[in-house]
C-alpha cells in the first residue's frame, strides 16, 4: 500500500469538504435557529438551549456506546469504507427528511437531528481511521490539517448559498424564507452524498491477511474491543492522552454546537450569527493548514497546549460580549485555532497508536470527543437554567453557562502535560 500519493491524499480529504456541510449549515446555524424559531415556538430560550443540548447529547451518548465496537469489527473485516458509507447514508437520508417536518413540530425534528447527527459521527469514526492508510508519519500533521481545511472551505461555500436562498428566496423559487431554510436541508444531504465519491472510489484499504464477515466479525470485534481497551489502560500514554481530549474537545465542541444558540440568547441578530459563522470557515481554510506547518515547526502537542490556552480566553470573553462586534471577534479567535485543535489531536493521536489497529484505537478517540459532547451541551443547557432559576436573570444564566467550559479545557490542558510520547514519536512532542 502506497503512502503519501496526491490523489489518495486529496480524495480522502474530500470528505471532510463533503461532510463538513453539515457541520456548518445544519449544526452549527440552521438547527438551532430554526429549531427556535420555527419548530419549537412558545417556550424560553432557555428551554430551547436545554432541548438543543440534550439533543447533541444523546446522539454522542449513541455514539460513545457503537464507537469502538464498531472500530474493532471494521478492523477485523477491513471494512471501514463500508461503514463509513453506511453512517454516511444514514446522515444524508436523515438530514434531507428534515425539509418535511412541519412547524411546531420539534419532536421529530429533535429525533431527525440525532440520527443524522449520529450518521456523522459515525461515518468520522472511519474517515478518521482512513488517514494511516494514505498518510505516513511524516505527513500527517499536514495531511489531517489539509482535511480540516477542506471542510472550512467546503462547509463554507454551500453556506454562502444557503445564505443567499434564505436572504432572497423569491430569487430562487422559494415562497418564503422558511421553505428555503427547509431546502437547505436537502442540498446539505446532495453536497454530502456527491463529495464522498472521491474517497469511495480512490482510497484503498489495506487487506488483512484474515478477514472476517457477519456474525464473525461480530464476535471477533468484540473480543478484540475488549482486548483493546485492556491494552489502551495498559498503555499509559494513549490513555491519558484519552483523558485529556475528553476533557479539552468538550470545550471545543460545546463552543461549536451552542454557539449560534448563545448568540440568539443574546437577542443577537440571525444576520450577525450567519455573517460570524462565514468568519469561522473562511478565516479556519487558511488557518488550518497554517496550523498545520505550526505543528510541524513547534510539535503537534504545543500547538494543542496554544489552542486550549486561546479557547478558555474565548469561554471568558464570551461571557463578557455586549454587541455583535464582540461577536465577531470571537468568530476570529474560533476560526484561527478550531482546525487546528482538532488536526493536531487527529494527528497527534495517529502516531500514537497501532497502525493495524487503527479503526479501532480510533473508535476509541471518537467515543471520548463524542462522550465529552453528552457532557458539553447539557452543562451549558443545566448551568443556563439552573443560574436562571436561581437569580431570576436568565441572560446572567445564558452567560454563566458559556464561561463554565473553561474548566473543562484547563483540565484537558493539565492532563496532557503528562503525555510523553516514546522515542519513535520524539518529534511530535
Amino acid at each position: 500500500m502506497k503512502l503519501d500519493e496526491h490523489k489518495t491524499i486529496f480524495s480522502w480529504a474530500m470528505y471532510d469538504w463533503a461532510n463538513s456541510s453539515f457541520a456548518t449549515t445544519v449544526m452549527a446555524v440552521f438547527f438551532p435557529i430554526f429549531f427556535s424559531e420555527y419548530w419549537s415556538t412558545g417556550v424560553s430560550e432557555n428551554v430551547n438551549t436545554n432541548r438543543i443540548g440534550n439533543a447533541n447529547s444523546l446522539a454522542g451518548f449513541i455514539i460513545v456506546l457503537l464507537a469502538p465496537i464498531l472500530g474493532a469489527i471494521a478492523d477485523r473485516g477491513s471494512s471501514k469504507k463500508k461503514f463509513l458509507l453506511f453512517f454516511t447514508f444514514l446522515g444524508v437520508v436523515m438530514t434531507s427528511c428534515l425539509y418535511v417536518v412541519s412547524q411546531g413540530d420539534w419532536k421529530l425534528a429533535f429525533l431527525l437531528y440525532v440520527v443524522a447527527t449520529i450518521g456523522f459521527s459515525g461515518s468520522n469514526i472511519f474517515y478518521d481511521s482512513l488517514i494511516t492508510n494514505v498518510a505516513s508519519e511524516k505527513k500527517m500533521n499536514m495531511v489531517s490539517a489539509l482535511g480540516y481545511s477542506l471542510g472550512y472551505l467546503g462547509g463554507g461555500t454551500l453556506f454562502i448559498l444557503n445564505v443567499l436562498m434564505v436572504t432572497k428566496p423569491q430569487t430562487f423559487g422559494f415562497a418564503d424564507d422558511s421553505e428555503a431554510v427547509r431546502f437547505s436541508f436537502i442540498t446539505v444531504g446532495i453536497w454530502w452524498a456527491v463529495f464522498t465519491i472521491p474517497l469511495m472510489l480512490f482510497v484503498k484499504e489495506e487487506p488483512r491477511a484474515k478477514t472476517m464477515s457477519g456474525f464473525s466479525a461480530i464476535a471477533g470485534g468484540l473480543r478484540q474491543f475488549i482486548d483493546t481497551f485492556k491494552n489502551i489502560r495498559k498503555n499509559r500514554m494513549v490513555f491519558i492522552f484519552l483523558l485529556a481530549y475528553w476533557f479539552y474537545i468538550d470545550g471545543v465542541d460545546s463552543v461549536i454546537r451552542m454557539g449560534v444558540d448563545y448568540g440568539k440568547a443574546l437577542h443577537l441578530e440571525t444576520n450577525d450569527l450567519i455573517m460570524a459563522v462565514l468568519l469561522i470557515q473562511f478565516i479556519g481554510f487558511p488557518a488550518a493548514i497554517a496550523y498545520g506547518y505550526l505543528g510541524n515547526r513547534i510539535g503537534a502537542k504545543r500547538g494543542i497546549f496554544l489552542a486550549i490556552a486561546i479557547y478558555i480566553g474565548i469561554t471568558i470573553f464570551g461571557a463578557f460580549i455586549k454587541t455583535e462586534f464582540h461577536f465577531y471577534l470571537l468568530a476570529i479567535a474560533i476560526g484561527l485555532i478550531q482546525g487546528g485543535i482538532q488536526s493536531l489531536s487527529r494527528s497527534y493521536y495517529a502516531n500514537l497508536i497501532p497502525v493495524e489497529k487503527s479503526a479501532e484505537y480510533f473508535g476509541f478517540y471518537n467515543m471520548m470527543g463524542k462522550f465529552a459532547v453528552i457532557l458539553g451541551p447539557v452543562l451549558v443547557g443545566k448551568v443556563s437554567l439552573i443560574v436562571a432559576n436561581a437569580t431570576g436573570d436568565s441572560m446572567l444564566g445564558t452567560r454563566v453557562s458559556i464561561s463554565s467550559l473553561s474548566i473543562l479545557l484547563i483540565i484537558g490542558g493539565t492532563l496532557l502535560c503528562f503525555v510523553r510520547p516514546s522515542r519513535e514519536n520524539k518529534t511530535l512532542s
